[in-house]
């Protein structure tokens, strides 16, 4: 099936008008953004755009009823900024209290190679390094866990995430928000290379997670 702007723009019309669900979604979604889950949080603030924009044109997409309260880009791009900012916190302390035995734990080994690398930055970069984990999708979680586990100031971390988060966050839901139909007529120009570079990001990722199994799997064999 071809890609269709008023397709798509139908199918987010859907959820203009429900607000709660939409902002319970961000939070969840960028809560488990936050803890690595596969929830690209890019992904989700630009949702969330879009479903503001189609909110901002009733003329084009009516509401259900009259008087439907429609998404508030505000609020969407404040909840955003909102979980960014819990869900960091939540694995800073986590990192904290419980880094080293949650470490030891079968599911974080796909964490332990990339652990050491963000360690090595962290010591290098100190605090500054937890603006760095903000824009960089792949070690948020254990970025902000080694800030934790380190033992970094609290207070300095929450004040650089907050900036990294503040810059990165809010303005991608509402410049989506705003700019909806321009967006969305560029992505329909140029969709085939936008699925092409999607489709090679997956690859690697992929790719990446197989490698990294294989490493796990060969650490466990023992050695005579």
């Amino acid at each position: 099936m071809g890609f269709s702007e008023q397709e798509l723009f139908t199918l987010f019309s859907q959820y203009a008008y429900q607000p709660m669900i939409i902002y319970c979604g961000i939070f969840l979604l960028m809560l488990a953004s936050g803890f690595g889950f596969p929830a690209p949080e890019e992904l989700t603030l630009i949702s969330a755009g879009l479903v503001c924009y189609v909110a901002s044109v009733p003329d084009q997409y009516p509401p259900p009823y009259p008087g439907a309260v429609p998404v508030n880009a505000y609020v969407a791009a404040g909840v955003a900024l909102f979980s960014v900012m819990f869900s960091d916190c939540l694995v800073y302390f986590l990192g904290r209290v419980f880094g080293t035995r949650l470490l030891k734990l079968g599911p974080m080994a796909r964490y332990r190679e990339r652990m050491d690398k963000v360690a090595l930055w962290t010591r290098k970069y100190g605090i500054w390094a937890a603006g760095v984990f903000r824009f960089t999708p792949f070690i948020r979680f254990p970025g902000h866990f080694a800030c934790g586990m380190m033992g970094l100031s609290f207070t300095k971390f929450f004040m650089i995430d907050a900036l990294a988060a503040g810059i990165s966050v809010p303005t991608q839901v509402l410049l989506v928000a705003f700019y909806g139909d321009s967006i969305l007529a560029y992505f329909k120009q140029y969709k085939i290379a936008v699925f092409s570079l999607i489709a090679l990001g997956l690859v690697v990722y992929l790719a990446r997670r197989f490698q990294m199994r294989l490493k796990d799997k060969a650490a466990k064999v023992p050695t005579l």
